[in-house]
């Protein structure tokens, strides 16, 4: 009878010790695909962004064409008459979560977004068309969003400067 408990307890232990093991292959499966998530929906607003500054740039009167100041310029743009809101909203980091974004600067006009996660990304190709040169990238710092061809990763032209931070009242 004491034996037939002992090999009933370890039974017991061998099974807990498989589900553990599954419990934690689904965790990684689960990290993975949450990680492709934000990836995906850091394309997109870094996408909304490279708009943003494309159609802050061409709204600029006469010449030369200027870029924004600060990232609340791309909401509510005041150079005119009439208030232009070229982006939504100042959207959160997918990566870090946070609505700082590092901004690559050319003197005081913003020329590129970038998250400042420090991740590596795990798509490497099949980017949209004009964001090829993501693949590049061995950190999510390097996913730049510029002007250039709205949508088009390109390399800063500045350096980059402090990240952006807004407070809570510009949050949505």
């Amino acid at each position: 009878m004491r034996r037939q408990r002992a090999f009933t307890y370890l039974g017991l232990l061998f099974v807990i010790a498989f589900i553990g093991l599954l419990m934690a292959s689904a965790g990684q499966v689960w990290h993975l695909a949450a990680q492709r998530d934000r990836e995906t929906e850091l394309l997109f607003v870094g996408q909304q962004f490279s708009a943003a500054l494309a159609s802050y740039r061409a709204a600029t009167p006469g010449d030369p064409k200027r870029l924004p100041r600060r990232l609340e310029d791309l909401v509510e743009d005041r150079r005119g008459p009439v208030i232009r809101r070229h982006l939504r909203k100042i959207f959160a980091d997918p990566m870090t979560g946070s609505r700082e974004w590092g901004l690559d600067r050319n003197g005081d006009q913003i020329v590129a977004v970038y998250s400042l996660a420090n991740g590596k990304p795990i798509r490497q190709a099949n980017f949209p068309p004009g964001l090829e040169s993501l693949a590049k990238a061995r950190s999510y710092r390097e996913w730049r969003f510029s002007a250039d061809d709205a949508g088009e990763a390109a390399a800063p032209t500045g350096k980059p400067s402090a990240p952006a931070r807004i407070d809570k009242q510009n949050q949505e």
